[in-house]
């Protein structure tokens, strides 16, 4: 745990290491937001735009870290503590890939954005699903809704199909790599179909096992 909290640390002081040394080679105006075809569309002041992702980093480290010492049901956080610290490394991992596409387009190395989103997207589904087949009820972490905290066996088949669906998921992600102009499209529609169904899911099965 030591080991990993060093590499999210590391990796986000990577980011503003990033930021300090690209910053008089990056123009005032940066390009930041494309659209789903790759294409940029948004455009932010460098000063922001340098250090918004790795504020970001900063934010959701320290939440991710606090929650197992918050969360009520701590106990259960521990059975699974491994796989959600892996889980935060990979995280910061998928940021850091983020900010580096930001920093090279912006100076002129334009590697195609819809191909490093379907990669960077392709690992952290993956990685979701494989957190999810190990969580354990806990009011923070995984598919939280009404009737999975309401009954371990819930909890249980909900996040087993989750899990499956969230790896089926990384799969569409890599056709989006090879379908270029329409990658968004397996990025987004699989993961939205996932999360609805795994609501939909939990409460009839919860409405089953009553």
């Amino acid at each position: 745990m030591k080991k990993i909290e060093f590499l999210v640390s590391f990796i986000t002081g990577f980011a503003f290491l990033m930021s300090l040394y690209f910053y008089n080679s990056l123009p005032d105006v940066m390009e930041t937001h494309w659209d789903y075809l790759g294409n940029p569309d948004g455009y932010m002041k460098k000063l922001p735009a340098l250090f918004f992702i790795p504020s970001i980093m900063i934010f959701l480290n320290l939440l991710f870290f606090a929650i197992p010492k918050i969360d009520p049901l701590k106990e259960n956080i521990k059975k699974f503590r491994k796989h959600y610290y892996i889980f935060i490394l990979v995280f910061s991992i998928f940021m850091l890939v983020l900010h580096s596409h930001l920093i090279l387009w912006n100076i002129g190395i334009k590697i195609h954005t819809n191909s490093i989103m379907s990669v960077s997207f392709a690992l952290l589904f993956f990685y979701i699903g494989v957190l999810l087949e190990n969580t354990k009820r806990n009011w923070f972490i995984g598919i939280r809704t009404p009737w999975t905290l309401s009954s371990d066996e819930v909890w249980e088949k909900t996040h087993s199909i989750g899990s499956k669906m969230f790896k089926i998921s990384s799969l569409f992600c890599i056709i989006g790599f090879f379908a270029k102009d329409y990658a968004m499209f397996f990025i987004l529609l699989p993961a939205i179909f996932s999360a609805a169904y795994c609501v939909v899911y939990s409460y009839f099965i919860y409405k089953k096992s009553k």
